[in-house]
């Protein structure tokens, strides 16, 4: 790699496409701490169950590609399956135990199986130097960072603030599905994780109270079906009954067919 020939840092995106402002803002951030950014774009079929949305996935290569080439990217690198996954589905796979059994993983039986298989087969393939998610998936990045500590990757795993709209719905291919009157009441998991935020920083400490109050606000916005709603330890993921500093309110909800999830610390 030229990059690494020259002696430059290398910092890699790794994205499913249908780039938005969220993942832009992640190139951005990438380039302040590389000379040279990778993104990569794959709809990973190993992280879907059998009645998800992978065929329906939102995909457009050539505008990704003229997004990405606007924003500064080095290199696209933007597989097919098949090269991916030579062989079919990999007889080895990375499994994070029981940390992949809480919040989204609960609900999504072997998504993070399939998850942490291709990040670790992106962070082999690429061989970065620094590799930046999104705080938007939260657990993703929890299970991330476990495995690159874990497994010894020599890799540093970046997680920047969640990008969001006026309204504060977080910034999502899947809000390409939403219906005008679904997408109005999206802002609902943000609202109500921002009240959940603002007890807390008034002194409130117990978990059922503050999730009282985020249902809440949930219950008013009738399209809305609510999957979770949990306070955890960043750390363990792990249902809490006090909440202290650093904790994190995560949620996840459909509206019509489309599931949305988002989080915030509480600091």
């Amino acid at each position: 790699m030229r990059a690494r020939q020259a002696g430059q840092r290398v910092a890699l995106v790794p994205t499913m496409g249908y780039l938005h402002e969220g993942h832009l803002s992640l190139v951005d951030r990438a380039r302040r701490q590389a000379e040279w950014v990778a993104l990569s774009i794959f709809v990973n079929p190993l992280q879907f169950g059998p009645s998800e949305d992978l065929a329906r996935y939102p995909r457009d290569l050539e505008r990704d590609l003229a997004a990405a080439g606007a924003r500064g990217v080095d290199l696209v690198f933007a597989p097919e399956v098949a090269e991916m996954y030579p062989h079919g589905e990999p007889a080895v796979v990375v499994v994070a135990e029981h940390l992949q059994d809480r919040l989204c993983g609960a609900v999504r039986p072997g998504h993070f199986r399939g998850v942490l298989t291709v990040v670790a087969k992106l962070l082999g393939i690429v061989r970065p130097d620094t590799a930046v998610f999104g705080q938007k998936d939260f657990q993703q990045s929890v299970l991330i960072r476990r495995m690159v500590r874990d497994l010894d990757i020599e890799v540093e795993i970046d997680v920047a603030p969640t990008v969001r709209e006026a309204d504060g719905v977080a910034m999502s291919s899947r809000n390409s599905y939403l219906r005008p009157d679904e997408r109005a009441q999206a802002r609902a998991l943000y609202e109500a994780l921002s009240v959940g935020r603002d007890r807390f920083r008034a002194g409130w400490t117990v978990a059922s109270d503050l999730l009282k109050s985020m249902r809440a606000v949930l219950s008013a916005y009738p399209l809305v079906k609510v999957e979770y709603l949990e306070v955890v330890d960043a750390e363990t993921l792990e249902s809490l009954s006090r909440v202290s500093p650093g904790c994190v309110a995560a949620v996840a909800a459909y509206l019509g067919e489309t599931r949305l999830i988002d989080n915030v610390v509480l600091d």
